[in-house]
């Protein structure tokens, strides 16, 4: 049983590493070029998905639990809604970046924002993939009437 689908078992160990760099790559480039949260998100859950479909859902909660996936999407919300309630404090529109950073002349407050909006995208993008995958993948065959 421990030879069965060897190959996809070393290649998943091989790709694993550079799928997650890749989403990281993807999500901080984001604000320089296409991409960004919402598709760092969705590729960082492929590599779990990919770990799960080859080594089993549950090895994959082992190593990414539900309890940790939903406090994923609730940071991830949280930076989203909180950078949008920090401008508004600092007497801005939702989500005028400009205001975290009044006097800078290269309008770094966009950049760091932007950034920031987008981690919390992705962190929350990611792990409610991760959740429908558990829920679908996880889910028990139901159950015919012939075998009542």
């Amino acid at each position: 049983m421990r030879d069965e689908h060897l190959i996809l078992r070393v290649m998943m160990k091989v790709l694993f590493a550079p799928i997650i760099l890749f989403a990281f790559y993807v999500q901080f480039h984001g604000d320089y070029g296409p991409g960004g949260g919402f598709q760092a998100g969705v590729i960082f859950a492929v590599a779990f998905i990919l770990h799960g479909l080859i080594y089993g859902v549950g090895a994959t909660r082992r190593a990414l639990p539900q309890g940790a996936l939903t406090a994923m999407m609730a940071v991830g919300v949280f930076l989203y809604a909180g950078t949008g309630a920090v401008t508004m404090l600092l007497g801005r529109n939702l989500l005028a970046y400009d205001a975290l950073v009044p006097n800078s002349t290269h309008h770094a407050g966009q950049h760091y924002g932007i950034l920031v909006v987008e981690f919390g995208v992705g962190m929350a993008v990611a792990a409610t993939m991760l959740t429908i995958f558990y829920h679908f993948a996880g889910r028990e065959p139901e159950i015919r009437d012939e075998d009542w």
